[in-house]
């Protein structure tokens, strides 16, 4: 069971273990990555979250989740009038949900107001309301930066400067900047770090490639450099973060 659901919606910070058990509420529930990832199924459709995906549980969904190694996420749980009945229905049929940059501004300013995995009323007052709305809201029409985006998930191994997106995308390199800001809130290398280093905590925790070629692999300069990547954004070195994944699998 969730903790109790405040007036306007509850938020709490939460770790995952290995095995959790299937169960269901009747109330709505988004689980937002902070750091790690886990694998979730939601009446039968399974996705993994981190924090670039979001999952939408709809009140009387059978769900359950696995964590994978060391992992936080928040947690909203509101009530079907908090979210609105179209929306529910419009998030239900997807399940699984792109983090909008707006949404991932306010999951970085929950988790650093927070102390350890507490999350105050104050915090919950002001922001559950903002994330209810920014979930709740429809999404815009499909980008342009979007066939340059598959096709950078598919070679994220290769050199992409902001030079080669620009002409890949059909924009100048200024506008570039400005779409990516807008639509991702970052940088297009930013954008690009990030999606390098999903790619190889994927790997990491799923081959027994070696390290060296994963860094490689992804467009790591060496080995030392994906080291200091990988820090920055867990404290784990590559195969602490490798261990720790297959410890709890």
């Amino acid at each position: 069971m969730s903790s109790p659901i405040l007036p306007q919606g509850a938020l709490s910070l939460r770790r995952y273990g290995a095995d959790g058990a299937p169960h269901r509420h009747d109330h709505v529930q988004v689980v937002i990555g902070v750091h790690g990832r886990i694998e979730l199924e939601v009446e039968g459709r399974g996705g993994r979250v981190d924090n670039g995906l979001a999952a939408f549980i709809a009140p009387g969904s059978d769900h359950a989740q696995s964590g994978d190694g060391h992992n936080q996420f928040l947690v909203l749980d509101c009530t079907l009038a908090d979210m609105g009945d179209d929306a529910v229905e419009r998030l239900r049929r997807q399940t699984f949900l792109p983090v909008p940059a707006a949404v991932r501004r306010l999951v970085e300013f929950v988790q650093l107001a927070s102390p350890a995995d507490g999350v105050p009323d104050a915090i919950t007052r002001h922001c559950a309301p903002l994330l209810i709305d920014a979930l709740a809201a429809e999404r815009r029409p499909a980008s342009r930066l979007d066939p340059l985006l598959r096709r950078i998930e598919a070679a994220p191994g290769e050199a992409w400067p902001a030079a080669r997106m620009a002409v890949e995308a059909g924009l100048s390199v200024s506008r570039l900047h400005a779409v990516f800001r807008a639509e991702h809130d970052r940088t297009p290398q930013a954008w690009l770090s990030d999606l390098r280093l999903r790619a190889v905590q994927d790997a990491l925790a799923g081959t027994t490639t070696p390290i060296a070629q994963l860094a490689l692999d992804a467009g790591y300069s060496d080995q030392t450099a994906l080291t200091r990547a990988l820090r920055r954004a867990t404290g784990l070195t590559p195969a602490a973060y490798r261990k720790s994944h297959r410890s709890a699998r």
